[in-house]
């Protein structure tokens, strides 16, 4: 596209983009990539259908602007006026859905402009670009058969119906409604529309409408007058149902003053770029349409030789598109391309300062640090990406340095190449890292500031790419940069590994020469700056700043500080360990050969599943793909509960070889050797209900339901003269649970302080407290936190080692004294079904791709998985909140020497010293049981169990 300012002899045409997919889906049979079987009959059919509508523009009606807007993907503004709005439309079909982002692709291709607004749809786009068009001075024409579009017809706007060759002008307006457009609102205000689930008024009918607004002027008027109509139905639906008509205006009534996501001027028409557009046809394998395309345009197809290369990496493999759920925000027009975008080294004290002054310039800074590792605690800062506007990026190299073999052009007198020196590049950014009004922009900023903070640069304020795109997308997709590069700019960023190989040949970020270091650094910065531009419009337009702005983005700073601060290990403690369960795990081989009749490789599945069931001969084995016998952790607990001994000798050999190889002999090697301690890395976008998770090591699986895996956690321990404090919510689930699904007598035992267990036990059991055995509470107890992970009568029946009928009872008996919770839960899955996503009670959505899968255990999995994220996603939401409140809550309260150390669950571990701990204790309790408010009363009290001890296990 051109930039040509519009007005009075221009002519521009607006298409309504969403309007065509689904023409052309309906109007033609399914057609697949033969490649790869990925459906694109809807693709080959809107480009047939825009191609046709460039021939058919006769040099009357050729276009000088031209633009095609689609529906973003979710709710609209609508929806918050009438949460009923289009609820009754069903989702798209599976096989079109991967189709929404290639059609938008297409239209890329054709270099027309490809638009979508977040929180509005293609009807309110269209309403204000032709408005504004005609304010300029241009003609109007809008490609559509939508009746919602009609109220725009007349002052210098008119349609045209492409697939009925009709054109709508303000007669076939009257012709359709019985009204002119400037009265097309009111009549669909009384009328309703049952597509979009528009109420109106019962008993009325377009025609109707049309004769009522005739003769009344107007629908405010007609509504006052209501009592005057003889018809006594007719008259009693208006005066009782005026509210409704009132909202149904609302709804059909057209935005015209939405943001404009490319200007006007931006939609100039022009000749495609050759080279794309056959690229995109071929990728798409659309032989016709390449031939048809080179004939309208005169281009010779083997001229273009790139349209190979376009199409070889154009198209994502079928798997991946299927994946794509149509969320695709289309970019500002005036954007440069990445992968023409030159970006320079700075290597001189001049050449950052400039930098730093257009950083001022723009208010915006991208920053993207390369390390020789991924260990925040122990890497080297080797250099510093830059990016202050799209395309505009460079990398300041600080600690490269010439490996074997490796070309690094010219050096300096100490043989590495011409860059910074570190102490001076870090002081002159020092200042605009800090500067507040400058925002920072990062991808995963926790890294990137555990990194500069070691080398005492400190920053804020900042944006973090991928907590943004967690919150409005979590469950959709991944987070990582390059899946949302892919995703939001159709750019593939360059992959690390062609600068470092891999295996033993690979080289650390420090030996990479320049010439490849630079262009890699600053794309990522590039690619950080364009991904904030798309996703910070989305977080306000779908309402989700308020979780991004009070429970992500804080939380960043805290775990950096619990991830530098680390925990003290004790090594005698984890050898010790190592050693005894070494001797306990060959006493377990030698039952284990005695009761098998022969020795075998323990750890070989296969060897396992021979003796199981071909030579003990046991029933109910099942053989993999492979051939070979199941005997995962599922089928052995299956086997141990029926009583076969060599299935649970095997089990409890495989619990001590993990805590063995996983934790007490691993877990020294974690040690930092400068501050003797482990430091942990928590994931903030891991997992989709908020929870956090941790690596290098992973702290928040050690096992300990068994005495064994508890031990483990007494080699964590205070410093010396310290003590460690652990605080963990007590059974913050159920009481989430009691509060969302209501349940009476779950919220009354909670605010009694009973048992909850023994309160279950004797409601489903008829067993007076008083009687209650610890087996019947185990029970209970197992049931209770299993029904909030949606647990089957079979997994039931294992957990507690009973026949699955017995299980399948409980779980009924269950549902019969709590009807409430399994009210909650078909509520939950019916939402889930309805919208694709269930939130927490902070607003936390967590999207569930399969949860209309066709697939019933795919189906099965996400209906479960939709009964428990509310529940976990609060519960993760409330610990969040806890941890970011922690910090000035430790100052407030003077315990200025108290630190935070982990997060496991529900869990949060701190240390301080001795003298401290009771202290320590009440603070931390009165801030993790106060974490909901003033955002969230629960009915329920929230109770903290907290002590302190010399190790986490005692602690605990």
């Amino acid at each position: 596209m051109t930039q040509t300012a519009i007005g009075k002899n221009d002519h521009l045409y607006l298409v309504d983009g969403s309007g065509y997919i689904f023409r052309a889906y309906h109007a033609l049979p399914p057609l697949t990539r033969k490649s790869d079987g990925l459906p694109v009959g809807a693709v080959s059919g809107f480009c047939n259908m825009l191609v046709k509508l460039l021939n058919d523009m006769g040099a009357e009606g050729t276009p000088t602007h031209l633009a095609v807007i689609f529906d973003a993907s979710g709710k609209s503004f609508r929806n918050e006026i009438y949460d009923q709005y289009k609820a009754h439309r069903p989702p798209a079909p599976e096989d079109l859905v991967p189709q929404f982002p290639l059609v938008r692709e297409a239209v890329r291709a054709f270099d027309i402009p490809s638009i979508e607004l977040a929180g509005f749809e293609a009807d309110d786009l269209i309403a204000t670009y032709a408005v504004e068009a005609a304010k300029a001075g241009a003609r109007v024409t809008i490609v559509s058969s939508d009746k919602d579009l009609m109220q725009l017809v007349g002052n210098g706007v008119d349609m045209v119906d492409t697939m009925k060759d009709k054109f709508i002008d303000s007669d076939a307006v009257r012709e359709k409604f019985g009204v002119g457009p400037e009265r097309v609102i009111d009549v669909q205000a009384l009328a309703g529309d049952s597509a979009d689930n528009v109420p109106g008024v019962p008993g009325i009918g377009i025609k109707t409408a049309a004769q009522l607004i005739e003769e009344y002027g107007d629908l405010d008027t007609l509504l006052a007058r209501a009592g005057e109509i003889m018809q006594n139905k007719r008259r009693e639906n208006l005066i009782e149902f005026a509210e409704q008509a009132r909202l149904s205006r609302d709804l059909v009534t057209l935005r015209q003053d939405t943001p404009m996501p490319v200007p006007l001027d931006d939609m100039a028409m022009c000749a495609p770029d050759g080279g794309k557009l056959i690229g995109f046809a071929k990728a798409m394998e659309f032989n016709t349409l390449t031939k048809r395309l080179a004939e309208r345009y005169g281009w010779q197809v083997d001229d273009y030789a790139a349209a190979d290369a376009l199409a070889a990496d154009a198209p994502p493999p079928a798997q991946d598109v299927a994946a794509e759920n149509g969320a695709y925000r289309a970019l500002p027009a005036a954007m440069p391309v990445i992968n023409a975008a030159a970006y320079s080294c700075i290597d001189d004290a001049a050449v950052l300062q400039s930098w730093i002054a257009r950083a001022y310039e723009t208010g915006v800074l991208a920053i993207d640090t390369e390390t020789d590792g991924l260990d925040t605690m122990q890497c080297r800062l080797v250099g510093i990406s830059l990016a202050v506007a799209p395309g505009e990026a460079a990398y300041l190299p600080l600690q490269h340095g010439p490996g074997d073999g490796l070309d690094f052009g010219p050096l300096d007198q100490a043989g590495a190449p011409t860059q910074m020196d570190m102490k001076t590049a870090l002081a002159a950014l020092a200042p605009v890292l800090a500067d507040a009004s400058i925002i920072k922009i990062l991808q995963n900023a926790k890294f990137d500031l555990q990194v500069l903070d070691r080398h005492g640069l400190k920053l804020t304020p900042f944006d973090d790419t991928m907590l943004m795109s967690y919150a409005l997308d979590a469950g959709n997709h991944g987070h990582g940069m390059d899946e949302l590069a892919q995703k939001y700019l159709g750019h593939t960023p360059i992959p690390i590994k062609e600068l470092l190989g891999s295996g033993k040949s690979a080289i650390s970020f420090d030996q990479v020469p320049l010439d490849k270091a630079v262009p890699y650094a600053a794309e990522d910065a590039d690619v950080t700056l364009r991904l904030w531009q798309h996703l910070k419009p989305r977080l306000v337009a779908e309402h989700m700043m308020g979780l991004y702005q009070a429970t992500e983005r804080p939380l960043v700073p805290v775990l950096r500080r619990m991830e530098a601060t680390g925990i003290c290990v004790d090594r005698a403690v984890l050898s010790s360990l190592s050693g005894e369960f070494a001797q306990k795990m060959a006493a377990m081989e030698a039952a284990i050969y005695e009761t098998a009749g022969e020795s075998f490789n323990i750890a070989s599945p296969k060897q396992l599943g021979e003796i199981l069931f071909d030579k003990m001969g046991i029933a109910g084995g099942k053989k993999t793909k492979t051939g070979a016998w199941g005997t995962g952790a599922d089928v052995l607990e299956g086997l141990a509960a029926e009583g076969h001994d060599l299935a649970q000798f095997v089990l409890d050999w495989r619990g001590l070889a993990k805590l063995k190889s996983t934790y007490t002999d691993a877990l020294p090697d974690f040690i930092h050797p400068e501050t003797g301690r482990i430091h942990t890395s928590y994931s903030l976008a891991a997992t989709t209900t908020g929870r956090l998770s941790s690596s290098e090591p992973n702290l928040q699986n050690i096992p300990v339901r068994t005495e064994d895996g508890r031990r483990i956690r007494t080699a964590f321990v205070a410093a010396e003269g310290a003590q460690l404090v652990s605080a963990d919510y007590s059974q913050i689930e159920l009481r989430v649970l009691a509060h969302m699904a209501d349940i009476g007598a779950l919220k009354d035992a909670f605010l009694n302080g009973d048992d909850i267990h023994a309160m279950t036990a004797s409601e489903m059991f008829n067993v007076p407290m008083a009687e209650m055995t610890p087996e019947v509470r185990r029970r209970a107890k197992a049931i209770n936190f299993g029904i909030i992970y949606g647990i089957s009568a079979f997994g039931l029946a294992n957990q507690l080692a009973i026949p699955r009928h017995e299980a399948s009872d409980y779980i009924k008996a269950y549902f019969e004294k709590f009807p409430g919770i399994k009210d909650y839960m078909e509520h939950v899955k019916a939402e889930a079904k309805a919208q694709g996503y269930v939130t927490t009670l902070f607003g936390r959505k967590v999207h569930l791709r399969e949860v209309n899968a066709k697939i019933p255990a795919r189906r099965a999995f996400a209906e479960r998985a939709a009964i428990n994220a509310p529940i976990q996603g609060t519960a993760a939401d409330i610990i969040r909140r806890a941890m970011i409140e922690m910090p000035n809550a430790l100052e407030k309260a003077g315990l200025t020497d108290a630190k935070m150390l982990l997060q496991v669950h529900d869990e949060l571990i701190f240390e301080a010293p001795t003298a401290d701990c009771p202290h320590l204790i009440e603070t931390v309790r009165q801030t993790m049981e106060n974490a909901c408010a003033p955002r969230l009363n629960l009915s329920v009290p929230l109770v903290v169990d907290a002590q302190a001890a010399n190790n986490w296990e005692e602690a605990h």
